[in-house]
């Protein structure tokens, strides 16, 4: 059987998209679309990736009417977290999950929710 890769984009709907593309790019590292054929679209490292519906009526990703939740891996949580709050950027929900890794939340300036998870190493 063919499959998929991984993820080739994540595309959403944004009250002011250039804005929440440079809020991801300057607080995650995320690199903007490209514009013209030199630009450099963000690369990830490769590992785990979660694909995980969940049943419609879970408060996991807060608001019950968000509809997705963005996962990144981070490599330290720590550090993350850290230059975070140095940004003035809220943590919220932090989580220790066995076997798994750890979590913590952010929220972006539109309000979407986003994890951040430092897999167990292998």
């Amino acid at each position: 059987m063919e499959k998929v890769e991984a993820i080739g984009g994540i595309f959403f709907r944004a009250k002011d998209p250039a804005a929440l593309a440079a809020w991801y790019h300057e607080k995650l590292g995320i690199n903007p679309v490209p514009q013209d054929p030199e630009g450099q679209p963000w690369m990830q490292e490769a590992g785990p990736t979660v694909f995980a519906p969940f049943a419609e009526d879970t408060d996991y990703f807060g608001r019950m009417d968000q509809q997705w939740m963005l996962n990144f891996r981070v490599r330290d949580l720590d550090a993350m977290i850290a230059q975070l709050e140095a940004a003035g950027i809220e943590i919220g929900r932090r989580d220790d999950m066995e076997g798994i890794g750890r979590f913590a939340r952010i929220h972006d300036p539109e309000g979407n929710p986003i994890e951040l998870w430092e897999p167990v190493a292998p």
